[in-house]
């Protein structure tokens, strides 16, 4: 066990110094820089260089990336290029608004999912069984900007029962009225995550289940004259979670970053709509700090999954060994 999470934190922090370089690198292949992007005509060559100084963009690429190095392991993430303010601030603001999303729409993907996978498992091949099919292939095939707009047109334009932007009305207010205003703004974006998410735990879940009913130990139960709850519950559930809990540490990971897409659309001040306010401004070191966050968790979502799963099935071993 001990040795399995060596290996494993190992693994993971080559795999962060990779993103990293990776990262650094690829942002400074892009045609065109930071100062570039805001340089005024009537700047001199003087102070342009200045500010190429000022930014460190003056260096050799690769005196830039071990500097970066050196930075980074003293704790110091940078500064952003756009508004001066360090990165670890400016990313440590942006991540309890993405929690909200992440755990809104996780919790209620597993929720519906699990027992909707369950009931299609049980009634497979019936009319419940094929109608979920056909809705978790939409789901999953159904494009995001698309599912965003359309939302918030009908919710937001026509029906006006929803914010159409942000994640609260300003000024704002305080107490439970906050609360409740967050949660309406949060409504839209947690349903365009969620319905990509449960069609999947769905999918997952309902394939498991039909697996395992096969098993010999489940015929078994039966024919000790136990009841289908109870077998479900105490036997088949189980197993049949595991697949569904890998998806689950894919699907936490994907969506910290995979937010992008879905808090832009919907203003949503997150960690997501940071990493595309600094693509189009060039922000290097909040990009590069964003990127190395993902990275981090991404690992350690990782890592959390396989201790779950060899905790929940005996029979899964950490590197060789039982736990």
């Amino acid at each position: 066990m001990g040795k399995y999470l060596i290996r494993r934190v190992v693994r993971g922090l080559l795999t962060v110094f990779v993103s990293i370089s990776f990262t650094f690198f690829l942002l400074r292949l892009i045609p065109a820089d930071p100062v570039s992007m805001m340089i005024d005509p009537k700047m001199s060559a003087e102070t342009v260089a200045k500010m190429t100084a000022q930014f460190g963009l003056d260096k050799p690429l690769f005196i830039q990336y071990f500097i970066y190095l050196g930075q980074l392991l003293q704790g110091n993430f940078g500064v952003s290029f756009k508004n001066r303010d360090l990165v670890t601030s400016i990313l440590l603001q942006k991540l309890p608004w993405t929690l909200i999303l992440l755990s809104l729409s996780v919790s209620l993907a597993l929720l519906v999912g699990i027992p909707v996978g369950i009931k299609a498992a049980k009634k497979r091949n019936g009319i419940f069984d094929r109608s979920i099919n056909i809705v978790t292939m939409i789901g999953i095939s159904i494009f995001i900007p698309f599912l965003s707009f359309s939302l918030l047109y009908l919710f937001g334009y026509l029906l006006r029962l929803l914010p159409t932007g942000g994640a609260y009305t300003p000024p704002p207010i305080k107490g439970l009225a906050f609360t409740v205003d967050v949660l309406r703004h949060a409504v839209l974006p947690t349903f365009t995550l969620f319905i990509g998410n449960c069609t999947s735990i769905i999918l997952y879940t309902r394939n498991s289940m039909i697996e395992v009913q096969k098993e010999d130990y489940i015929r078994t139960a039966f024919a000790k004259g136990w009841d289908d709850r109870y077998v479900t519950r105490r036997h088949a559930l189980k197993n049949a979670m595991i697949p569904t809990i890998t998806a689950t540490g894919i699907m936490i990971s994907s969506l910290m970053g995979g937010a992008i897409m879905t808090e832009t659309i919907y203003s949503w001040p997150g960690i997501g709509r940071q990493i595309f306010d600094s693509v189009a401004a060039l922000d290097y070191p909040v990009l590069q700090g964003a990127f190395l966050f993902l990275s981090v968790t991404t690992v350690l979502i990782n890592i959390l999954t396989d201790l779950v799963l060899a905790w929940i099935d005996p029979r899964v071993k950490l590197g060789g060994v039982r736990i």
